[in-house]
């Protein structure tokens, strides 16, 4: 419309400069193209007619955002490349140790270590299917150059991947909780069909996130030049909320659960018969006294150690999931919250046609949460002693007899525990 009517008002100006040939019968008129050339030659050079635009139809789904494209040069270029694929490398070679080590040694296949599995199969292909490709794009500036089509399988893959990673790592919170919480009841639950149940829920319900941007409900922002999931208000709260905010809040309270069970079996497990150190110096003003009461101490302790070796092994089961899920959490928490918190503010910030934030926030934040597919396996091998000695043999390729190994060193860490018990104050 708009095209059409600037079309007519330009050729109502140029109808006055059309001339009258003396040649021509009366009232005929010819266009300016058959003009004589003495006609021409009085008039002068003719400008050349302007070039109108043709009205040409957006292709669909156009983001129509600004490029954001960075330039960097050949040295900037070689170090952000060596640290993306030093990161892609060390993220396959410690899940792929995870899942060799579990599958293929007997003592670690057991039912609690399948979200282990589970965990590492969804870092793997973090790795594998999705920093590959954000890698190639952030060496050429930001820009897409894989596709329309392929940009749409991208997402869905980086989402339902990065979300398996997140949820599987809150049923594990919930595991390590009803394991410390039930310690009786719980183990007698838990088997594998349990297990493959839960891993199953975990994938169906990281795939839904996937399902709306693909079937229409919010599509994602894919032009020539720019590949980003959808900014849709309603899809954004959804997708943040399921893959983040609400996997993080169980986590947040499982972790606080055990901590705080810990803590009331630290404070069951003070024993009252054991001197303590205020006790100590008002005895030893007296050297009688003093003798009598350690001896006293001394077989108080010795009986309470001898029925509470139970209680004492389950103390430390609970300190030490308290520390290993703190420690998951804390990391958990530091690598993906920055990028939840820009990805839920950016539609509301820039509108759901494209996003405003700087590039290189983008990607640093997005970076900082696949950092977390890459410490994963080295949270879980620094405190799971069997774990820690298979990947010993494996790296330095000593496949044979693992089994054994981690027999002997379980049998031995049992003996030296049984003649030096160990209690807590």
């Amino acid at each position: 419309m708009v095209l059409a009517l600037n079309g007519s008002h330009l050729y109502g100006n140029l109808r006055p400069l059309v001339l009258e040939d003396p040649r021509a019968p009366s009232g005929g008129s010819m266009i300016a193209g058959s003009w004589p050339p003495r006609s021409l030659a009085k008039l002068g050079p003719s400008p050349a007619p302007p070039v109108l635009p043709t009205a040409s139809p957006l292709p669909a789904n156009d983001s129509q955002c600004g490029e954001q494209i960075l330039s960097y040069g050949n040295v900037e270029k070689v170090v952000i490349g060596a640290v993306l694929s030093l990161i892609t490398l060390l993220t396959i070679a410690g899940n792929c140790l995870v899942v060799i080590s579990v599958c293929f040694v007997k003592k670690l296949r057991q039912p609690s270590n399948y979200l282990i599995v589970s965990l590492a199969l969804a870092d793997l292909s973090v790795a594998l299917a999705v920093m590959p490709f954000v890698s190639v794009t952030d060496l050429i500036g930001g820009e897409w150059i894989f596709g329309r089509l392929f940009c749409n399988v991208f997402i869905a893959m980086d989402v339902m991947c990065c979300t398996a990673s997140i949820m599987t790592l809150c049923v594990i919170s919930i595991d390590r909780y009803l394991g410390i919480t039930r310690p009786l009841t719980y183990p007698v639950r838990q088997n594998g069909k349990c297990m493959a149940k839960m891993i199953l829920c975990v994938w169906l319900l990281s795939a839904s996130i996937t399902i709306p941007p693909l079937f229409g409900w919010a599509q994602n922002v894919n032009d020539e030049k720019v590949c980003l999931i959808s900014q849709d208000f309603g899809y954004t709260i959804y997708s943040t909320a399921v893959a983040f905010y609400i996997p993080m809040s169980v986590m947040l309270f499982m972790y606080y659960q055990i901590y705080k069970a810990a803590k009331r079996s630290a404070a069951k497990h003070k024993f009252a018969g054991f001197p303590r150190p205020e006790e100590i110096e008002g005895i030893s003003m007296n050297g009688v006294v003093k003798l009598h009461k350690e001896s006293e101490e001394c077989t108080n302790f010795s009986r309470l150690l001898k029925h509470d070796k139970k209680n004492i092994s389950i103390f430390k089961r609970e300190q030490k999931a308290a520390t290993t899920l703190g420690i998951i959490v804390g990391a958990f928490t530091v690598c993906w919250l920055p990028f939840f918190l820009l990805s839920t503010a950016r539609p509301f910030i820039c509108g759901t046609a494209c996003s405003c934030i700087p590039l290189w926030v983008e990607r640093t934040f997005l970076w900082l949460g696949y950092a977390n597919s890459l410490i994963n396996p080295f949270i879980y091998a620094f405190f799971n002693r069997d774990l820690r000695t298979t990947y010993r043999n494996l790296l330095q390729c000593r496949y044979r007899n693992i089994n054994r190994k981690l027999s002997a060193a379980g049998m031995h860490e049992a003996l030296k525990l049984a003649e030096k018990p160990e209690f807590v104050l």
